[in-house]
């Protein structure tokens, strides 16, 4: 089985009606400690899934099950077409694999890292060189081809480890972290590589603690929380169902501020800035509505802002620790998981 593999961005969603990735009711435990307690999952071909969760959440353990390198203790999955149970090798034939570190031999050069990948998977010798040669070429490492690994930046790294996942031609890469302690330019660069992946077709499986990373390029993002996924949607989706989004209107002088205050009576204030928050959302039946409440009581505004919660407000309210506790807003993050579910 290839082992390497990163992250991706949105895409159209394959038209294939197979997943590529099917679970019903995944289960596992270690003694006592419950890991995974009954999850499922459909993921498209040719999509990004984005999994997200706190540390000791059962994300990698997710990955290990889907991947064949741990069994499950219940439920049952399928992986590009084949039971993970019943067909591990068909599996590992089809995918790729990366976790939190390089799985590269750093006393290797680039090219002979490639070339052993090819042995491993039993290539020909001639098609072996020629995957090789294309890959250094693709990931813009060609130049340092005789290089030892051990010389390689953290971002030269993990485009070596992407490259030598390729080599099989997976059709899905599971994705674990993968961008763990790469600089800002390093993680876009990868994020752009394996956008181009996604693009060709194949299938990422994301596990990130990263949540720009999943907002920039998961088609579909679940939440796990508990050993159970408490929700599940596009970025949009879950972001709309956290409270917090509201429209900022700024003004030039104080009567204006004044007046828009007399018209929108339960605007929050910021004297300040002669600013007013108003609750709710920033659709356009909801801007046209506020703006003719505006000219009706002929107040002109210097400038507006719609504010959204992002995926960090989506995570904090998921995944909130002590559900046993009575502080106030303990109950409040249960009460938004009950309603996701």
């Amino acid at each position: 089985m290839p082992s390497s593999v990163m992250p991706t961005s949105k895409t159209a969603v394959s038209a294939s009606t197979a997943p590529a990735i099917s679970a019903v009711g995944l289960r596992k435990s270690y003694g006592d400690k419950t890991v995974l307690d009954g999850i499922d999952l459909r993921i498209p071909s040719g999509s990004v899934f984005a999994l997200l969760g706190p540390n000791g959440a059962g994300k990698t353990t997710t990955v290990e099950i889907l991947s064949t390198l741990v069994g499950a203790d219940g439920g049952h999955a399928q992986v590009a077409g084949h039971d993970i149970a019943a067909e591990p090798d068909a599996v590992r034939a089809a995918i790729g694999v990366t976790g939190q570190f390089a799985a590269l031999d750093h006393l290797l050069s680039a090219e002979e890292n490639l070339l052993l990948m090819a042995d491993l998977l039993r290539l020909g010798r001639r098609e072996g060189r020629a995957r090789t040669q294309a890959l250094l070429e693709r990931f813009d490492i060609a130049d340092v081809a005789k290089n030892r690994a051990a010389t390689f930046s953290g971002g030269m790294r993990r485009r070596l480890d992407l490259a030598m996942t390729l080599v099989g031609d997976p059709q899905v890469i599971f994705l674990d972290e993968p961008t763990t302690g790469l600089d800002p330019r390093s993680r876009r660069t990868m994020w752009d590589t394996v956008r181009g992946l996604v693009a060709n077709g194949t299938t990422v499986f994301l596990t990130t603690q990263y949540l720009e990373e999943a907002d920039q390029l998961a088609d579909r993002i679940a939440v796990l929380d508990g050993g159970r996924i408490v929700a599940e949607g596009t970025a949009d989706e879950l972001k709309a169902q956290i409270p917090g989004s509201h429209v900022r209107l700024r003004f030039d002088d104080l009567a204006a501020y004044e007046q828009a205050g007399a018209a929108f009576p339960s605007a929050a204030r910021d004297d300040e800035n002669l600013a007013l928050r108003l609750a709710g959302g920033g659709d356009l039946d909801a801007l046209r509505t506020l703006f003719d409440r505006l000219d009706a009581a002929g107040v002109r505004t210097a400038d507006f802002s719609v504010h959204t919660p992002d995926l960090d407000d989506v995570f904090l309210a998921l995944t909130g620790e002590g559900t046993g506790s009575t502080d106030p807003a303990d109950a409040a993050q249960l009460h938004i998981k009950e309603t996701l579910r």
